[in-house]
């Protein structure tokens, strides 16, 4: 007999990644960050794309598992400041009807490593900046 599932509570409220490159070759790295990113059991997930130029449909899928498993934790991902091609993308694939997708001035500058300064409020704030290179092996 199983009963329901058991929610992890949330240790951390809010957690930004800044993402410059996001299709299928990214794909792995950028999967390893999100796994590590949820075990943190963020209450929100805000993907930041205004440095992102590309997204192909392998990145979509990928926000949509990070946006399953969040959901299932009470979680939110939220994408934020895509640029018009990628709002376009996500509108055609319906994402936006899925999770927000909104234009949003970010807490730090967007898709610029933070300078050192201490979060203001209580909570501390994970922000995540940069790409994360991929070698395939052949």
């Amino acid at each position: 007999m199983t009963g329901p599932l058991a929610t992890t509570p949330c240790t951390l409220a809010l957690v930004e990644v800044c993402i410059t490159e996001f299709d299928l070759a990214c794909l792995p790295a950028t999967g390893a960050v999100f796994d590590q990113l949820l075990a943190l059991h963020p209450a929100q997930v805000v993907v930041d794309l205004s440095g992102c130029r590309h997204i192909d449909a392998a990145a979509i899928g990928l926000l949509l598992d990070v946006h399953r498993r969040l959901a299932r934790a009470d979680g939110i991902l939220t994408v934020r400041n895509p640029n018009p091609r990628i709002r376009r993308i996500l509108h055609t694939a319906r994402l936006d009807q899925i999770l927000p997708v909104v234009d949003a001035a970010p807490s730090s500058p967007p898709c610029t490593p933070t300078t050192g300064q201490e979060p203001t409020s209580t909570q501390p704030v994970l922000v995540a900046h940069g790409r994360a290179p991929v070698r395939a092996t052949h």
